[in-house]
């Protein structure tokens, strides 16, 4: 049998999220793989926050404004009559 099964090391312990339907005192063998922690929705986005700051300039500040300015003004036409 052949099984993929997650758990979390205790100490000396492996401590299965399910159980693997053997009995007690079953000798198995184990694969021990570690997982990476998934990351957080936004988490890059948060580790990558600043990474340009020391190039930032005022005309980029202003191409920003810019920018917000054209999302916000209303681009709808009006309906002639």
């Amino acid at each position: 049998m052949t099984k993929t099964v997650h758990g979390f090391i205790r100490g000396k312990t492996i401590q299965l999220t399910e159980e693997v339907g053997l009995p007690e005192g079953q000798e198995v063998e184990v694969l021990v793989t570690s997982v990476s922690p998934k990351p957080q929705w936004g988490e890059g986005l948060r580790r990558c926050a600043g990474a340009l700051a020391d190039q930032w300039t005022v005309a980029d500040d202003r191409i920003l404004e810019r920018i917000q300015q054209d999302r916000a003004r209303d681009s709808r036409q009006e309906a002639a009559e």
